[in-house]
């Protein structure tokens, strides 16, 4: 336990992130001696939901490129960290870091501390792939201290110039805050897979395929609707269901996006509530997560946590969660046609489902359990701070 609180400010654009990759490593905090701040776009609960361990702060701001947010917001956080003299900001997802590590440089806070959840310029190109790395660069610059989310990708952001070797390092094997077993195990799945199977409207005996999170053009969506139609000509069983919030900063093809709410055996459920999301995962007969870029893939670490097969693609960040063949199936990342041969192996191989199932949850029991990730991000900030 820290003898005297260290003041650290947490930022994230929306509460969306803040709620998957930070807030429970910011109780951890609390827990251990730290003042805690929280600052992001907060939807409406979300203070209450946190306010009995941390100072919460709501500050608008978009998740798409902004102009006035541009001007804006860094004038805010800089008078807000002058006034409150924090000794570490910790700021995660793009905007809002570009936004606090230039406040906080300007406003003298010691430690600036980056955690490069992803980079969101890799899908881009031309023009616009150097504007986004350039940008991507003035944070790292600004910054004191950054995480990678996984040893991949730690070592493309050196590759691609981002930062100096010596500025990242990676926070145990990589990720962020884990998955919860413990909440994993809490209720009964089989009851779970009834009622949401009985609330979408899916066949209890079809065969899922699911996946978790923004449902946009980089988290590979159109390659994802493209397999399952090719899929649906052989097997008149299969479901789909597309489980976050429909992004309109980076949609699918307008095309697909048609074809996909006409189909039947697509459902679109929207977000879901937190604590809602093991039970989503666990009507799923099988994970589809065919990103082309990832920080770490915590989705994936949760599929594991409740005994799910992995489908993911073989990039920085999930090929590091996943060992290809033993814990989940790679693909090539943009190719349909490999993620379809891959769904259909698992819709035909029940023994291969359950291997991976097993080894997965294993996989999560030795590195991602939250208590054990919780713990590397605690000894790793103490270290950071020399406290």
């Amino acid at each position: 336990m820290i003898e005297k609180k260290i003041k650290i400010c947490a930022l994230t654009t929306i509460s969306k992130t803040m709620d998957w990759f930070v807030v429970d490593s910011m109780r951890n905090l609390s827990n251990n001696g730290y003042d805690v701040t929280l600052i992001c776009n907060m939807e409406e609960g979300f203070a209450e939901r946190n306010s009995d361990y941390a100072k919460c702060i709501n500050i608008p701001m978009s998740r798409g490129a902004s102009l006035h947010d541009i001007i804006k917001v860094p004038i805010q956080l800089y008078k807000l960290f002058r006034r409150e003299k924090f000794d570490v900001i910790y700021y995660t997802s793009p905007n809002v870091s570009l936004y606090a590590s230039v406040a906080g440089w300007l406003a003298g806070v010691k430690c600036r501390f980056y955690n490069q959840c992803g980079l969101r310029y890799v899908s881009f190109k031309g023009k616009k792939r150097s504007l986004f790395k350039f940008i991507e660069q003035l944070t790292c610059s600004f910054s004191t201290t950054i995480r990678g989310q996984s040893p991949l990708n730690r070592q493309f952001a050196i590759d691609e110039g981002l930062c100096p070797a010596e500025k990242i390092s990676v926070v145990g094997i990589g990720g962020t805050t884990g998955v919860s077993l413990k909440e994993c195990d809490s209720f009964n799945a089989n009851e779970a897979k009834l009622r949401l199977r009985d609330k979408y409207g899916i066949p209890v005996k079809g065969f899922l395929f699911g996946y978790v999170g923004r449902v946009n053009a980089d988290k590979g969506i159109n390659e994802l609707i493209t397999a399952f139609l090719e899929l649906q000509k052989k097997h008149d069983d299969i479901y789909l269901a597309l489980v976050g919030m429909i992004d309109d900063t980076n949609p699918i093809s307008e095309e697909n996006m048609r074809i996909a709410k006409e189909n039947s055996h697509i459902c679109f459920t929207g977000n879901v509530p937190p604590n809602e999301v093991y039970a989503h995962m666990a009507m799923f007969d099988v994970l589809t997560h065919p990103t082309y870029r990832e920080g770490f893939g915590k989705v994936l670490q949760e599929a594991m946590g409740v005994r799910l097969p992995i489908i993911t693609t073989d990039v920085p960040g999930p090929s590091e969660v996943v060992e290809n063949g033993v814990s989940g199936l790679l693909v090539k990342d943009h190719d349909s046609v490999d993620l379809c041969d891959k769904m259909e192996l698992l819709y035909s191989d029940s023994s291969l489902r359950e291997s991976l199932s097993l080894q997965g949850r294993m996989r999560a029991e030795k590195y991602f359990d939250r208590a054990i990730m919780l713990n590397n991000i605690l000894k790793d900030l103490n270290s950071t701070l020399g406290v």
